[in-house]
């Protein structure tokens, strides 16, 4: 069983940047692979990054690369998503999830945290 605790959200201009977090509590957070996922109203999660447990493989969304960058800290128990060059179309609820395998595929996750909005004016 794994804990997910989203942070970070919060209202940025077009540009701008933020940094996520995710707080992970519970066992063996170190053999799972984590991401990001995000959902504008109206529409379905989509896959915005993922990361294996190891840190060395990552996976982004083409909408996204070159922008963001997910990264982890096992000894902390957290994994961060760097946001730059924000857009407005990117306002949505930014999902922390964490699955056995690395995936980009919501389906694909077990655990997931309760989101933290992010909201990118123009």
């Amino acid at each position: 069983q794994v804990q997910l605790v989203e942070s970070g959200g919060g209202l940025v201009q077009a540009g701008g940047s933020l940094r996520l977090s995710c707080a992970a509590s519970g066992r063996a957070f170190s053999r799972y692979a984590l991401g990001w996922f995000r959902q504008a109203p109206g529409k379905e999660r989509e896959f915005v990054a993922s990361i294996s447990w190891s840190g060395s493989t990552t996976y982004y969304a083409d909408s996204v690369k070159g922008r963001f960058t997910i990264s982890r800290d096992n000894a902390k128990n957290m994994v961060y998503l760097q946001m730059n060059s924000l857009k407005p179309e990117e306002t949505a609820v930014y999902y922390c999830a964490a699955g056995r395998l690395l995936r980009r595929g919501a389906r694909d996750y077990d655990y997931w945290g309760q989101g933290t909005q992010v909201t990118v004016s123009s």
